[in-house]
């Protein structure tokens, strides 16, 4: 792992202030409470010093200590430990297994003499449960072996609170609440001194390295574990994060977060209490001392006090982002959120994202790069700007300052590698396409539209239309000229019309179409051109261009009117009589419209439906007169003809049969005639003229539609007498005069029928017909015999309700009150209702509701 600075060591106390020309002083201890710092020497002498900080803007802070007074304790032993209570104004001193109280500023001891005594070594509560302010609680591990002993210490005494025992003797001790831990001789444990409930950590041979045990927190402790691991406890006997592995010759251990500072015979190394790892080497011998005082670190040899300067973790964070150490600074920012307020932390904790991002797209990692981009809630616009010409020019975006990243633009980035370059607009299209629609784009949309529109356009991207066919906010003078230089036309027509400028879009369009410029988007541009002028809501424009889609193509471009929602012409800003005036020049156009009027829309205007039979007509004349052989045509525009004919009730028939003479037509003539009701005629024609025994018959049904039975029939028997009048000898007309009676013996008066044919006509050949109207004339004589049953049955019915009411008796008296009036009745007439309901005869004919219904009686 390599090592990053997180600390600078500082001297603090140099070896001539505290000892002079004495070479037997040693420091045994230190405290240090705000800018108070005390030293404890070996000689029993408390030193007291005053530091003063000096920051340096290109560097580490230094420190200046002010000696204030030393003062001898009386002892000939040394100073073991140092405690400061600062809420007491007192300092807490460990010397010959006694701890006494002496003013902080002073050093003298309290007047009453108070102390403590068989004490091996202590700690002080930091988390504690008396709840008054003016004491501190204090735990011993006496001198009486396997011994803790708490006390609350106040200004002038001491108080013993709770002795416990232990099953082996302890060694050390950190304290939080009611919590003890303690390093036994074997092993480490937590103790409840409140409930006396003890639980085993893991163990620990005191005989090969003295052991360690650290408050680091809230209910978490830190313990020098077997093979050289710094293992973290809770008071509930878990561990809530991995160990750190520092040396298996540690003699201290201190936190600052988020770093475990551990001291050897030799170095000071510093581990991140985030992911583990060994993050700086300090060169550092003859060390002995190492604690944190509220966030300050200090180490001391036996000659020198210095302290472990923190680089502020902004610094550190940078010069991991700078090594392009992503993850080690964004787990160490996160580490920091703890330390630094909250708003503060989140602006720095976005542009750390930010700038992770940037080393991340710069190492083509486009995933994690994209992730942190949208972490961070970057501005879009800064990595727009990397690729030029993206931006639009009337943009007022600058770059962060100080930067997030050191590249100029994208070709700095990738060195000219075009592959590089290639991945990285890929990726820029793909995270400008999701953050569009997102809160990130807020006040930003037109830059980054813009710039997305720019990227398909250069690399031909299908997205493109997309882009320009729903919302979106391009702008217009930029984005049109990057798609004229990309020969985009077909595109730059959609941005166009998304801008309302129609007339400039379909103009660019028909320019494509006419190859007055080259842009291969739409094979099927004119096709385009016409559904977008079927939509469109601009009336002159339709107009302008109507020509030119008609001259391209009649049948194509006449979809311009039929296409055309029917609410436009309703409102006459597309008069059908104008679209025909238009279409004159078109026949072909002209036809497909009509046909959209009469048989689409079924418009009831005789002008429409005579026209186009007149069309129908003239093309079956001109194809007919063509020697060019176009047969199918012919057939397939006389077949529209028939239908109109016989659909169509509203064309002129007199003009069209006048038309009709002499034109070799006999089944349109036919048709004509039988719509003026002339279906002998039309018969005649159908059968002496075509010979088409097929089609007269299909007249007789398609004249009939809609008509009652007697009007079919006395189609049917006409034709008939047609097929008969020609007499035995014209075989083809009998045969078809028995196959129409056979094939529809139920459209035929048999008896009538029977007295027209010929008497050489035998029973056999007949025999299907005469079969059918059997058939028929039985199911008709049961059909009227069910319903005559029926209404007899219905009748019975009606009889026996009838009877069954007039054969109860009613019983009336003088006591009989009429139900309306509620007089009694004077004579033996009355009115009964259905519910057996008894009014007067006058009040019933008052025609008041029935009494007891909410509708009215009838009477019986």
């Amino acid at each position: 792992m390599m090592n990053i600075k997180a600390f600078t060591l500082v001297s603090a106390v140099e070896r001539e202030l505290l000892m002079g020309d004495k070479e037997r002083i040693n420091i045994e201890c230190v405290e240090c409470c705000g800018r108070d710092l005390y030293v404890g020497t070996n000689d029993c002498f408390v030193y007291h010093f005053l530091l003063e900080e000096r920051p340096v803007p290109a560097g580490p802070a230094t420190f200046t200590a002010t000696k204030q007074l030393h003062r001898h304790l009386g002892f000939k032993k040394p100073v073991n430990e140092l405690r400061a209570a600062s809420a007491l104004n007192r300092l807490l001193v460990l010397c010959d297994n006694s701890i006494s109280l002496v003013n902080m500023l002073n050093l003298e001891p309290v007047p009453s003499g108070a102390r403590i005594k068989g004490a091996a070594t202590f700690a002080l509560n930091e988390n504690p449960v008396s709840g008054d302010p003016f004491c501190v609680e204090v735990c011993i591990i006496s001198v009486k072996r396997r011994t803790i002993q708490m006390f609350l210490v106040y200004e002038d005494r001491v108080q013993i609170v709770k002795e416990v025992s232990t099953s082996e003797q302890p060694l050390a001790v950190a304290v939080d609440g009611h919590f003890l831990c303690l390093a036994l001789t074997t092993q480490y444990i937590i103790h409840n001194y409140s409930t006396g409930v003890s639980q085993d950590l893991f163990p620990y041979c005191s005989e090969e390295r003295p052991p360690i045990v650290k408050r680091i927190g809230r209910q978490e402790f830190l313990l020098a574990g077997p093979g050289g691991l710094g293992m973290f406890a809770t008071v509930a006997g878990i561990s809530q994060r991995a160990p750190v592995h520092w040396s298996e010759n540690v003699i201290g251990a201190a936190v600052s977060f988020p770093y475990v500072i551990a001291l050897d015979d030799e170095f000071i190394t510093v581990h991140s209490m985030l992911d583990q790892q060994q993050k700086q080497t300090l060169p550092f011998k003859e060390g002995h001392i190492l604690q944190d005082f509220e966030g300050r670190v200090i180490v001391a040899t036996s000659k020198g006090v210095y302290i472990l300067v923190p680089l502020p973790l902004e610094k550190q964070i940078q010069d991991l982002l700078a090594s392009h150490r992503v993850e080690e600074a964004l787990v160490l920012a996160k580490g920091a959120r703890r330390n630094i307020p909250k708003d503060k932390f989140q602006v720095m904790y976005r542009r750390i994202l930010q700038q992770a991002g940037f080393i991340q797209f710069a190492q083509l990692h486009f995933l994690e790069a994209k992730e942190l981009f949208r972490s961070g809630q970057l501005d879009v616009r800064e990595l727009i700007s990397l690729y030029p010409f993206l931006l639009p020019t009337s943009s007022s975006f600058t770059r962060s300052h100080p930067p997030l990243h050191e590249y100029a633009d994208l070709n700095q980035l990738t060195q000219g590698d075009q592959e590089k370059m290639a991945k990285c607009k890929r990726f820029l299209m793909s995270y400008l396409n999701e953050v569009r629609s997102t809160e990130v784009a807020n006040g930003y949309k037109e830059d980054i539209d813009t710039a997305l529109l720019k990227l398909y356009a250069e690399a031909d991207h299908d997205s493109l239309l997309d882009l320009l066919v729903t919302e979106n906010f391009c702008l217009l003078t930029d984005s049109a000229a990057w798609l004229e230089k990309h020969k985009k036309y077909f595109a730059l027509g959609l941005l166009y019309h998304y801008n309302n400028q129609d007339a400039a879009a379909v103009q660019l369009w028909v320019n494509i179409v006419n190859g007055d410029v080259q842009d291969s988007t739409r094979s099927d541009l004119y096709e385009y051109i016409v559904d977008f002028l079927t939509y469109c809501l601009d009336e002159e424009l339709v107009w302008a261009y109507a020509d030119w889609v008609l001259q391209k193509s009649e049948e194509v471009g006449v979809q311009v009117f039929t296409k055309r929602p029917l609410d436009e012409q309703q409102k006459n800003s597309f008069n059908p009589d104008d679209i025909i005036n238009c279409l004159k020049k078109y026949p072909k156009a002209l036809v497909k419209y009509l046909e959209h009027l009469v048989i689409d829309k079924r418009l009831q205007k005789e002008e429409y439906h005579t026209r186009l039979a007149v069309l129908y007509l003239e093309e079956v004349l001109q194809q007919r007169a063509s020697t060019s052989g176009k047969g199918a045509e012919a057939s397939e525009t006389q077949a529209k003809l028939r239908r109109l004919l016989q659909k169509s009730d509203l064309y002129r028939v007199h003009f069209l049969l006048e038309r009709l003479r002499g034109a070799g037509l006999p089944m349109e003539s036919a048709i004509l005639h039988g719509k003026l009701g002339e279906h002998e005629k039309a018969l005649h024609i159908l059968v002496h003229e075509l010979r088409d025994f097929a089609a007269a018959e299909d007249y007789c049904l398609w004249c009939s539609e809609g008509r009652d039975p007697p009007h079919r029939q006395h189609l049917f028997h006409t034709l008939l007498a047609i097929y008969l009048r020609a007499g035995p000898a014209a075989h083809e007309l009998a045969v078809a005069a028995v196959d129409l009676l056979n094939h529809h013996a139920t459209e035929f008066d048999a008896a009538q029928v029977l007295q027209m044919l010929p008497d050489t006509w035998s029973v056999q050949l007949l025999c299907p017909f005469l079969m059918g109207a059997m058939r028929d004339s039985v199911h008709a004589r049961r059909t009227m015999q069910v319903a005559l049953g029926l209404a007899r049955s219905e009748n019975l019915i009606y009889t026996y309700d009838k009877m069954k009411l007039k054969g109860s008796s009613i019983r009336l008296s003088d006591k009989k009150l009429c139900q309306i009036c509620q007089n009694p009745f004077c004579e033996p007439v009355f009115v009964r209702y259905p519910n057996g309901g008894l009014v007067h005869t006058h009040c019933a004919a008052s025609r008041h509701p029935n009494p007891s219904s909410s509708s009215p009686g009838t009477r019986t």
